[in-house]
């Protein structure tokens, strides 16, 4: 990995990110939405765990996965993706960069949408290892959906579907109240109800193996949607 590279990459994308108007109101929505919320808790017992959780989810669906994924896609309606996928080097210095711009803007969101709603205990060292995980998640997801999205006007697509499973889990509660209830049983796997159950202080050893089972299954989405794209081109 060339640093300097990698620098230059995340200085160019950062200006480009704070000039696109799609990707820079991707970091305000979920602090619109925290601020919303926060103004609805009614100053007794604060939000609840589970808004606060979805908001992350909103977080990271909207701004980690969606940014990330639009950025490649870009990169993909450039036409410049071809020949860096020949060179290893050259595309980790690119995915490095950009992630580097994604990361830094994941938590301004996230930093600004947790003070608006007051979350006690959510910046514990338990609840971070949490977020951090679920943050590679994410990055990948966009990664991997990224390099084979054509381009920017197919994003929306993928992230609608995205952002229902995996950054609104926790709201099945609300729609499906039946604890036993097959849909509820499989929404707990995911990986957003792993950091429901650690922020709450349920979380175990159990919780963070399933959230790195879901990071090992994010890694093989990129391996093989850049071993697919390359075999395209």
């Amino acid at each position: 990995m060339n640093i300097t590279r990698v620098a230059a990459i995340f200085e160019k994308d950062f200006k480009e990110f704070m000039r696109n108007m799609m990707l820079f109101t991707s970091v305000l929505i979920p602090v619109v939405l925290a601020a919303f919320f926060g103004r609805m808790d009614g100053g007794e017992g604060g939000v609840p765990d589970e808004i606060v959780i979805i908001i992350v989810g909103v977080v990271f669906s909207a701004v980690t996965f969606s940014s990330m994924m639009t950025m490649m896609a870009e990169e993909n309606e450039k036409d410049t993706l071809r020949g860096l996928l020949q060179s290893p080097a050259s595309i980790i210095d690119i995915i490095a960069g950009k992630s580097a711009v994604i990361t830094l803007m994941t938590i301004i969101s996230l930093v600004a949408s947790i003070m608006l709603v007051e979350a006690d205990g959510f910046w514990s060292m338990e609840n971070i290892a949490g977020l951090i995980l679920l943050g590679i998640f994410f990055l990948n997801l966009g990664i991997g959906i990224g390099l084979l999205v054509k381009s920017v006007a197919t994003t929306s697509v993928y992230l609608i579907p995205i952002m229902f499973l995996f950054g609104f889990t926790p709201y099945i509660e609300f729609l499906v109240t039946d604890e036993g209830h097959i849909a509820r049983q499989i929404a707990e796997c995911f990986p957003l109800y792993q950091n429901l159950y650690i922020l709450n202080g349920d979380g175990g050893a159990a919780e963070y193996l399933i959230l790195l089972a879901w990071v090992a299954v994010s890694f093989g989405i990129v391996i093989w949607a850049f071993n697919r794209r390359k075999s395209d081109d």
